[in-house]
């Protein structure tokens, strides 16, 4: 089709287009085993929006329960476990920083140590170019101490839910207040 024609070709992704949408995922109190990970709402993974969100909970509980941390990431990567390279990459992040995930909550920053507010709240966004791929996309999330935007990559499966793909939410930020002597 030229580009005058009236009838433009449909675009190729039968995913949303993409927008400036966010989307808060809230939850009243954060699971304390994966029972109550996977018994969340949330955890029928039907939006991106929400497994997006469910990925920064699962690497909240990294610090108190490592092997559990794992088993809720591989949860959220479906039919796709974590390789030993991935849990290598996730241990070496957390090396004296385990206050990183708690930065995508609404609420933590730097000055409160990355105490997030209550109830816990998890800001995803897409934006025009998040469904550029069939069966993908890309969610994003803002940290309280970083000064972009970070994403999330999720792949929809035949069974129709939303699985984690690829994370890019464990990267340096800003150190607490009570850790930073220049601060």
């Amino acid at each position: 089709m030229g580009l005058f024609d009236s009838n433009p070709t449909p675009p190729v992704n039968s995913a949303p287009s993409g927008t400036n949408k966010f989307v808060d995922i809230v939850f009243a109190n954060l699971p304390e085993n994966v029972e109550q990970f996977k018994a969340l709402p949330q955890a029928q993974l039907t939006t991106p929006f929400e497994t997006a969100a469910l990925t920064v909970l699962a690497f909240c509980f990294y610090p108190k329960d490592k092997a559990a941390s794992l088993e809720m990431l591989n949860y959220l990567r479906g039919p796709r476990p974590l390789s030993p390279y991935d849990e290598q990459f996730i241990r070496d992040r957390f090396m004296d920083k385990d206050y990183v995930p708690r930065s995508y909550f609404t609420g933590a920053v730097p000055a409160n140590d990355y105490q997030p507010s209550q109830p816990y709240t998890v800001r995803v966004s897409e934006n025009p170019y998040s469904y550029q791929n069939e069966g993908y996309s890309r969610m994003f999330l803002t940290s309280g101490g970083a000064d972009s935007q970070r994403y999330i990559d999720l792949r929809l499966a035949k069974d129709g839910k939303w699985y984690l793909w690829e994370q890019y939410i464990l990267s340096g930020i800003r150190e607490p207040e009570s850790s930073n002597s220049w601060a």
